[in-house]
């Protein structure tokens, strides 16, 4: 299948699916998946309700011929107290996972960075040792423009994707 009628199909198919089944908000808008290429991620703050969702999918998806992947799908509940939850596609539990890759950034169930923004420092740090930035040779402003460029995009590439926390007393 080409990746635009791919595309097409997936869409259609998760509009009609998930049409009116979530209670998931973010800034007043009711929000019920994001997808990426063939990824697809739920979101819910029910058990009941993502069970819901999981089984109109997989039916609707059948009528428009396409098969949920079982052994790809996983659940992760995002918590302070991250409990197993218990999600069926066809009689078969899907994986509880305590983190996930998405899009290159790293999700955990208890919605922290710490992880990711070391390994982002680190990714930053392995840059700004390989390339020729402190050589007296460049200008002095040419150099700052390529840690700016270089380094400062692979540091914050994908943060997005970070929760922020306050830490009290610093505002």
């Amino acid at each position: 299948m080409s990746p635009i009628l791919f595309k097409l199909y997936g869409e259609y198919l998760t509009k009609e699916a998930m049409e009116g089944s979530t209670d998931f908000k973010i800034r007043g808008q009711v929000i019920s998946n994001v997808k990426y290429a063939n990824d697809l991620v739920l979101l819910t703050k029910e058990k009941v309700v993502l069970q819901g969702m999981t089984v109109r999918l997989t039916e609707i998806g059948r009528r428009y011929g396409m098969e949920s992947n079982v052994q790809k799908a996983m659940v992760m509940r995002i918590s302070r107290q991250p409990l197993p939850i218990q999600i069926m596609i066809d009689q078969k539990q899907l994986d509880n996972v305590k983190y996930s890759n998405y899009l290159g950034n790293t999700i955990t169930n208890y919605a922290r960075c710490t992880w990711e923004i070391k390994f982002k420092i680190a990714i930053a740090k392995a840059a700004f040792n390989k390339k020729i930035i402190l050589t007296s040779i460049l200008d002095l402003n040419l150099r700052k423009k390529l840690v700016k460029c270089h380094i400062w995009s692979t540091a914050l590439y994908g943060t997005e994707t970070w929760t922020l926390q306050e830490i009290p007393g610093t505002f």
